[in-house]
């Protein structure tokens, strides 16, 4: 019998740094229900406003490459103490926030603190969970960030028709005070790095480079369209400062991430699986309230509460479904899962450009049991199919692919919007721009089954 407990402190610390990953979804999912409103506040297009949540998770993504770097040179107390700091002060000049530039330069700055948070908390349960409770644990942490998009787009919804946007923020404060309050009493002061390593900043600029040249090649699509000078020669710039990251990944003895975890076949399969949820997630997000507001003309309000159950019933799904892989292993619930999300998104496409309120919950609760069951076993398979010496870059790859693929998926999903709302009336090329979208969502969904598949396949 196995007598293996998850210590308080454990849970205390997961908290801590699951508290800001929550805090980041729920203003990013919150702002989704806010577009409408801010487009005509600030007077700003789609395109324009989207970067509230593209800039955020691009900063995400950009940030968690130097997670092992930080791991390895800098204490977890003081790498959680940085973090959460920052966020709270970006945090405020979103509240304050005069313009639409300086709303995102705040979002910019969360996106920041998140990208050290996030990769931190599942480092800690790597280091510090029993594995043979590894799976409950990923589940307890999946958990906290899958309540927030519960809660944003209620909340958003709520406060923007009560209050105004900018109480969005204010009402994060008292938990981010609480979240660093644990942090500072729960991590310990002598938890130091065992080794030091040089940061390779060339190699990070790389990076750089190639993600954000991606990310706006998708933006200016909806504009421009795939094949003009300006979005191939984006792509080209990112596909080339990707290879000479690659190339020189391969010829130094400590580089930024160990890419020999792509060498491992099934984790490779699982990062796949992941990218695609992530897509998929937040492109619904952008999706689903602002079809709702434009479309079917509802309030703010109503268009959150879309979200809601079917975000619930996912979030609380998380710990269970962990649960279940301790107990039955992986590939029943991710198989299952994927089935799920097919079925879902089939749905979404079927009836795109006739959806109604209910259609959206009852759909989008399809959606997110397989989410339930799909995104966290996968996460704990794959990096339970590395090496330990591996498993932080690991982490790192997962985390910061995850946050680019949810970037992608926010802005592919509002260039096709944008690109159907310049050929038609506007709530006309929402309808059609979302079903356009739903089409691109599902056929995804049938390629992450197949590699869902093929993990477990010898």
């Amino acid at each position: 019998m196995n007598t293996e407990k998850i210590s308080p402190v454990l849970l205390g610390i997961i908290l801590a740094t699951g508290i800001m990953s929550f805090a980041g979804i729920v203003s990013e999912t919150a702002m989704n229900v806010t577009f409408p409103t801010l487009m005509k506040e600030f007077h700003i297009n789609t395109s324009t406003v989207q970067w509230l949540t593209t800039g955020y998770l691009l900063v995400l993504a950009l940030t968690i490459p130097v997670s092992s770097f930080l791991k390895h040179n800098i204490s977890m107390r003081t790498l959680f103490l940085s973090a959460i700091s920052l966020f709270i002060l970006a945090t405020l000049l979103c509240y304050f926030a005069p313009t639409f530039w300086i709303l995102l330069l705040g979002r910019v700055l969360q996106g920041v603190g998140t990208g050290i948070a996030l990769p931190l908390m599942f480092n800690i349960i790597l280091d510090r969970a029993p594995k043979s409770k590894l799976g409950l644990c990923m589940g307890i942490a999946s958990l906290i960030s899958a309540i927030a998009p519960a809660v944003g787009p209620v909340l958003g919804g709520y406060i923007i028709d009560a209050y105004g946007w900018r109480v969005i923020f204010l009402v994060l404060l008292p938990l981010l005070f609480f979240s660093l309050a644990l942090g500072f009493f729960l991590l310990k002061h002598n938890d130091i790095p065992t080794e030091k390593t040089k940061f390779n900043t060339f190699d990070y600029l790389l990076i750089v480079f190639s993600f954000t040249s991606f990310i706006l090649a998708t933006e200016k699509a909806s504009s421009h369209g795939w094949t003009s000078i300006v979005v191939l020669s984006l792509l080209g710039i990112s596909a080339l400062t990707l290879y000479a990251f690659i190339h020189r990944s391969a010829q130094t003895p400590q580089p930024l991430i160990h890419l020999s975890v792509f060498s491992h076949r099934r984790f490779v399969l699982s990062i796949a699986v992941i990218l695609v949820c992530q897509f998929n997630v937040l492109a619904l997000g952008y999706l689903i309230p602002n079809y709702a507001q434009i479309t079917l003309g509802t309030t703010a309000s109503v268009a959150g509460f879309l979200l809601f159950p079917g975000c619930l019933v996912g979030a609380f799904l998380a710990p269970i479904s962990g649960k279940l892989l301790d107990t039955f292993g992986a590939k029943k619930p991710i198989l299952i899962g994927s089935i799920l999300l097919i079925i879902a998104l089939a749905l979404f496409t079927i009836f795109g450009k006739t959806l109604t309120t209910a259609m959206f919950i009852g759909f989008y609760v399809c959606f997110t049991i397989g989410q339930g069951f799909v995104v966290g076993n996968t996460l704990t398979y794959g990096l339970a199919k590395l090496p330990t010496s591996l498993s932080a870059d690991g982490n790192a790859v997962v985390n910061t692919f995850q946050q680019l693929a949810g970037a992608v998926g926010t802005s592919i999903a509002a260039s096709l919007v944008a690109s159907a709302q310049t050929n038609f009336a506007l709530a006309e090329g929402t309808a059609k721009g979302s079903w356009y979208t739903f089409m691109l969502l599902c056929t995804l969904s049938v390629f992450a089954f197949i590699c869902a598949y093929k993990m477990f396949k010898e």
